[in-house]
C-alpha cells in the first residue's frame, strides 16, 4: 500500500508541477463573451450558475430572457423574490414561438429585449450579463446578427462578461466569442414521454 501511495504521490507532484507552470502565464483577465449552444440539455442552466456565482462574490449582474416568458420559472421567481438588489431580471419574451404564432410580436419583444440588453451591458456598475435564449431569436432574424455582434465587439465595456444561450448559435457569434460550450444531447427523457418538470426544466 505504501508503493501505491508514493507512486500516487510522485505523479501528482508531477503533475501539479506542470499546473503551476502553466497557470504562471495566465495573469490577465478581462470580460467575456461566453457562448452555451447546441441541442442538449443545460445551456440555460449553466447561464443560471454563472449568474448564482457573481451573487455570491457580490458582483452586480443582470438577466434578460427572449423568448421564454410565458410562465414561471424557478430561476426567475428565485431571483426576483431574494436577490432583485443584486440581479436585474427582465423578460422579454412572451413564451416559445409555437406558442405566440404572431412572428411581429416576436420580433418586436426580442427588439425590446435587446434595446434593454444594452443598456445593462452598458453600465459600468454591472458585471455579468446573461441573454437567455438570445440565440433563439438570432435564429429566426428577429435580431440582427452583426449588429449584435458589432455591439459586444465594440461597446461591451473590457470587464463586463455576457453569456448567450440557445441552440444553433450563428457562425459569426461563434466566431466572436472568447469561450464556447456545445452542449451535446445523448438522452433525454422527453422521449420517453416524460414532461417538462419543475426543478429541472423550469
Amino acid at each position: 500500500m505504501d508503493d501505491i501511495n508514493e507512486r500516487h504521490k510522485s505523479k501528482m507532484q508531477k503533475i501539479k508541477a506542470a499546473r503551476d507552470r502553466l497557470m504562471a502565464n495566465k495573469t490577465e483577465e478581462k470580460g467575456l463573451i461566453i457562448v452555451h449552444t447546441g441541442p442538449g440539455k443545460g445551456k440555460s442552466s449553466s447561464g443560471f450558475g454563472m449568474i448564482m456565482r457573481c451573487i455570491a462574490h457580490d458582483m452586480p449582474c443582470a438577466v434578460v430572457q427572449f423568448i421564454k416568458g410565458g410562465r414561471s420559472t424557478g430561476e426567475r421567481d428565485f431571483l426576483t423574490t431574494h436577490f432583485a438588489d443584486q440581479c436585474t431580471f427582465v423578460v422579454s419574451g412572451e413564451g416559445f414561438t409555437w406558442e405566440t404564432q404572431d412572428r411581429e410580436r416576436d420580433i418586436a419583444a426580442a427588439k425590446a429585449g435587446w434595446v434593454k440588453a444594452q443598456d445593462l451591458i452598458r453600465d459600468p456598475n454591472i458585471r455579468f450579463v446573461l441573454l437567455d435564449e438570445i440565440n433563439i431569436a438570432l435564429r429566426n432574424d428577429y435580431l440582427d446578427i452583426d449588429e449584435v455582434v458589432d455591439f459586444l465587439l465594440s461597446e461591451k465595456p473590457d470587464m463586463t462578461h455576457v453569456a448567450l444561450t440557445g441552440r444553433n448559435a450563428k457562425p459569426e457569434l461563434i466566431e466572436a466569442a472568447d469561450l464556447v460550450t456545445e452542449m451535446t444531447l445523448v438522452k433525454h427523457p422527453f422521449r420517453d414521454g416524460i414532461k417538462a418538470q419543475a426543478g429541472v426544466e423550469f
